[in-house]
């Protein structure tokens, strides 16, 4: 039931002529991905290469995979909302990088590749349908990538913490 009364209201904000020139829906998203973006991408520069290695339980992937994961999803999630498909295996970068050097090359290679999504979606693209066909929308894929980005970046606060470092979210902000 909560689906359609989300889409139903996202279809009214993208439709009226206020959205005409932005759409407060995709700003916000915006943002919010900026966000993540960020603090993922200091926490990648900030953990030490000798734990990259690192994981909180036997169980869980490595830092570096998380990393190498996050980047991956940045191209899978990603190339939907721009219309495109990836062409590479779903998890490319997981099974081929785990160095810190060219985990960060390509995290923030990744990002770049989503910024663009973000930035150029329109309110008249954001409720087509994505290029997979699934039935979610090119707006749903950048609201599943930001919200995923987030439960990493979650994740990785653990391994932070477990080893005595800050996470950049609770780090001093500079303003």
């Amino acid at each position: 039931m909560l689906r359609p009364v989300l889409v139903f209201t996202a279809l009214i904000v993208v439709s009226s002529p206020l959205a005409a020139q932005a759409s407060p829906l995709l700003t916000e998203i915006t943002r919010d991905y900026q966000t993540v973006r960020g603090y993922f991408l200091q926490a990648a520069e900030q953990m030490p290469e000798s734990l990259y290695a690192y994981r909180p339980s036997p169980v869980v992937r490595t830092f570096a995979r998380q990393v190498a994961h996050v980047a991956d999803d940045q191209y899978n999630l990603c190339s939907q909302a721009r219309g495109e498909v990836r062409k590479a295996k779903y998890t490319a970068i997981e099974d081929s990088l785990s160095d810190k050097a060219s985990l960060l090359k390509t995290l923030k290679d990744a990002f770049a590749y989503c910024d663009v999504a973000y930035a150029s979606l329109t309110p008249a693209q954001a409720m087509q349908p994505a290029a997979s066909g699934n039935g979610r929308t090119r707006l749903g894929y950048l609201n599943w990538n930001m919200w995923h980005t987030w439960e990493h970046y979650g994740n990785i606060v653990v391994y932070f913490r477990s080893n005595g470092l800050v996470p950049p979210s609770s780090q001093k902000m500079k303003m």
